[in-house]
């Protein structure tokens, strides 16, 4: 393919005719080391017991398997598996126990024409059931 020691044409246009770059001439790919791929098994091992282990939780479960690992390692590994821990979602909003919760009178309802609804929840929208062509009036 591409001839080291052709008389009239350079390694740098042998390879621009064929389409390759030079590094992928003069270097050829690496494929990933053993231990990598030994942590990589160990990890998604680990995920499938425990997925909600991010990278910290991961680096320290294997280092205590005696493994001399780094968090920035383990999470590259991570992300290149596809694996992303499974997090609670945040408590924002706690209701005062004694607030009074108020009934939802639009619940049944289907709303199929206009001003037949004049007040609305943002849900409403999110779940489109308020009618597509109503505007309302100005």
């Amino acid at each position: 393919m591409v001839e080291a020691d052709h008389p009239r044409l350079s390694i740098t246009r042998q390879c621009e005719l064929v389409s390759i770059s030079l590094s992928s001439y003069y270097g050829p790919a690496k494929g990933d080391p053993a231990e990598n791929l030994e942590l990589m098994r160990l990890i998604d091992g680990q995920f499938l017991e425990t997925p909600w282990y991010g990278s910290r939780q991961m680096t320290r479960h294997l280092r205590r398997h005696g493994h001399q690992v780094n968090r920035k390692r383990v999470r590259r590994l991570m992300v290149r598996m596809g694996l992303q821990a499974v997090y609670q979602r945040p408590k924002t909003t706690v209701p005062h126990p004694e607030h009074k919760i108020w009934p939802y009178l639009l619940r049944d309802l289907t709303i199929d024409r206009p001003d037949q609804v004049w007040c609305s929840d943002l849900v409403d929208f999110a779940n489109h059931k308020l009618f597509d062509g109503h505007q309302g009036q100005r």
